[in-house]
């Protein structure tokens, strides 16, 4: 058997009507920037996370960069993000001028830990920036009353959570404002680059949307140093198309990790993911936890198990942050060293999820 780790193709194929005729609406339409399929998405997206704005962008990291900007945040001041999470969470901060600031995440959620946060707080801190990672969302409560008491802003990194929920409300609503991604890959993805900003806040939103479109409300005629990242009509059309489907796609991804859940409980030496009473998680990722995770996905791979790494090197010891090096991270160190996400998606049959675990159980961990 071969079986992908996400099966991109078979997602197209199953919309392909709609998804054709959505590409055709486009190109028959001539207008490909900031138009009628993007204000229909953002409509339609900010009705989906119960908000009042959604404002489509270049790209998950713009998403959260430009919230950082549109707050103001810059030069001199620090955002508290989690050690354990994709570098662009950080790269959202450090463009915007500020500096990130790790805390260490809960074990058992790999989320960031909310009671580390208030030791990370000093004069400078302006905002929290927690990950809903994995498509489940951080503990929200604990983080926004921490923010209350010390005046800062919270912004949620909603790029793997589409659809997620947190004591029964979505993801992307739940702090000041949200940036999400739509990579091919996320659980509502493109067909190529797009993200969007969530916000109940009027003032906010409208500053993001000046700040994605060259600092301009009208054509020629710039407020501010603004910068170019758009989500254009085509990705736009698409994502309306896959909105549709999106709780679908992701109860389908929950009977998989039904099966993962259910056949791997009580393997030796692999930690299964933790789901809070409180959390609903759509499962954009399905990562287990073993010492032995090399020689274990190279066993699945000889299968024709395709698995990956989220992910190898944690950001305060990537190149790119050499001056974070230094820093001791133990918690994140460890999980980044022994993290192997099995294969996940809408398209994957509850039989492949038990060749995966059965396979995985035959290897002599």
């Amino acid at each position: 058997m071969k079986i992908p780790f996400l099966d991109l193709k078979a997602l197209y194929l199953e919309l392909k009507d709609e998804l054709d005729a959505a590409y055709h609406r486009v190109m028959e339409s001539g207008w490909y920037i900031l138009g009628k399929e993007v204000e229909a998405f953002e409509k339609e997206f900010a009705g989906y996370c119960g908000v009042k704005h959604c404002i489509g962008v270049g790209n998950g990291l713009e998403a959260l960069h430009l919230i950082i900007r549109a707050m103001g945040i810059g030069s001199g001041d620090e955002v508290i993000v989690p050690a354990n999470t994709y570098i662009a969470t950080w790269l959202a901060v450090t463009y915007a001028g500020a500096t990130p600031v790790p805390v260490e995440p809960d074990e058992r959620t790999f989320n960031i830990d909310p009671s580390r946060i208030e030791k990370a707080i000093t004069t400078r801190t302006r905002s929290i920036l927690p990950v809903h990672l994995y498509g489940q969302s951080a503990d929200m409560e604990p983080i926004l009353e921490i923010a209350h008491k010390h005046n800062l802003q919270v912004i949620e990194d909603a790029a793997q959570a589409h659809g997620a929920k947190y004591k029964g409300k979505r993801t992307g609503g739940l702090g000041n404002a949200a940036g999400f991604s739509f990579y091919p890959g996320k659980n509502l993805g493109a067909f190529g680059d797009g993200g969007a900003v969530t916000t109940d806040d009027d003032a906010l939103a409208e500053r993001v949307r000046v700040l994605r479109n060259y600092g301009s409300h009208t054509k020629y005629y710039n407020e501010c140093k603004g910068f170019n990242s758009r989500l254009d009509e085509l990705q736009a059309a698409f994502l309306r198309v896959k909105l549709k489907k999106l709780d679908e796609w992701n109860s389908r991804r929950q009977q998989i990790a039904d099966v993962y859940l259910k056949e791997l409980k009580g393997v030796e030496q692999i930690v299964l993911p933790y789901v809070p009473q409180w959390a609903e998680p759509v499962w954009h990722l399905f990562v287990i936890r073993t010492p032995k995770r090399d020689a274990l996905q190279k066993r699945l791979e000889q299968n024709g198990v395709q698995t990956m790494i989220h992910y190898p090197v944690p950001p305060h010891k990537q190149q790119a942050y050499q001056e974070m090096n230094h820093l001791n991270l133990p918690i994140t160190e460890s999980i980044h060293q022994e993290v192997l996400s099995l294969p996940m998606g809408p398209t994957m049959k509850e039989e492949d999820a038990i060749f995966v675990t059965a396979t995985l159980k035959s290897f002599n961990i």
